[in-house]
């Protein structure tokens, strides 16, 4: 990479909202005072762009700053970060909070299915994702897996015994970094799930990917020290807690934290562990269950 291409990666990421960061590190806004927000760090107050940390008297602006701060990261690493997590999406013009964080209470408006993108996106899952063939077929079967007319994987979010989507994580297939959310998708509201019917373990992962990666693991490492028979479920994005978590342990499923190693997952899992001392910690061998089922694989 020139020294000008890290320039404009720099000045792109640097506009990210503050908010999409403090998210994806596990960060909880204060119910009491909208502009503060509970960090692995310490309380951040947030203005704008402006940042800053009450006990350790420190602050900035700017994501590239933020993340600086919240990992003890130096300028280059923090950069690297936010463009794999939100480059794609600021590259192409894309708002990184809706695609970050798409709780707005509008309608639901999943994008509409392309046969003629299926054989492409299949090839991306499969051949640079190392997804199974089967087991995308039987998620395509389901509906719970489709392409839109961008060439985007859309992974059916769902609610209830019937299934009833409530959102959808989208994911591009193309040569730059890019996923989101479709446009009105309640979060808060249910999941995309793959697994077996019927066990009652679940593997709580970051992404649609790397659920049906870490269900895959299941047969293909052993080493990786998974439950068994289990369903793995996406909580779309690194988060401490979700409001539908709780009748899940009502039930008295056996829950595991399968989140990234990197420093947001591990927050995050610290504080969801916090809050709900029965759930366990389960690490990818490596930094997410995706990574790990493409070192198997290759």
């Amino acid at each position: 990479m020139t020294r000008d291409d890290f320039r404009r990666r720099a000045d792109l990421v640097r506009e990210i909202p503050l908010e999409v960061v403090l998210r994806c590190w596990g960060a909880v806004r204060d119910q009491q005072d909208k502009l503060r927000w509970r960090t692995p760090r310490g309380p951040l107050s947030v203005t704008g762009s402006k940042f800053f940390n009450w006990h350790s008297c420190q602050g900035g602006g700017g994501a590239i700053d933020l993340v600086m701060h919240l990992a003890g990261w130096d300028a280059r690493q923090a950069i690297e970060w936010l463009w794999q997590r939100h480059g794609g999406s600021q590259v192409a013009g894309q708002n990184p909070a809706a695609a970050s964080d798409s709780t707005s209470s509008g309608q639901l408006r999943l994008p509409g299915s392309s046969l003629a993108n299926l054989e492409r996106v299949r090839r991306y899952l499969r051949d640079r994702r190392y997804l199974c063939a089967k087991i995308l077929a039987s998620l395509i079967d389901d509906g719970k897996l489709y392409v839109d007319g961008r060439g985007n994987a859309v992974f059916v979010m769902v609610a209830g015994k019937p299934n009833r989507p409530i959102g959808a994580e989208l994911r591009g297939t193309g040569s730059r970094v890019w996923r989101g959310l479709a446009p009105g998708t309640r979060r808060d509201a249910g999941y995309f799930w793959v697994g077996s019917v019927g066990a009652n373990r679940i593997v709580l992962c970051e992404s649609a990917i790397d659920a049906i990666s870490c269900f895959q693991l299941q047969t293909q490492l052993p080493e990786a020290q998974l439950p068994g028979e289990c369903i793995c479920i996406s909580t779309a994005g690194v988060r401490p807690d979700a409001p539908w978590l709780r009748p899940l342990l009502a039930r008295r499923y056996q829950i595991y934290c399968g989140f990234d190693t990197d420093e947001p997952g591990e927050a995050a899992s610290r504080q969801l562990i916090n809050r709900h001392p029965s759930i366990e910690r389960l690490r990818p061998p490596h930094q997410d269950w995706n990574e790990t089922l493409t070192k198997a694989s290759q």
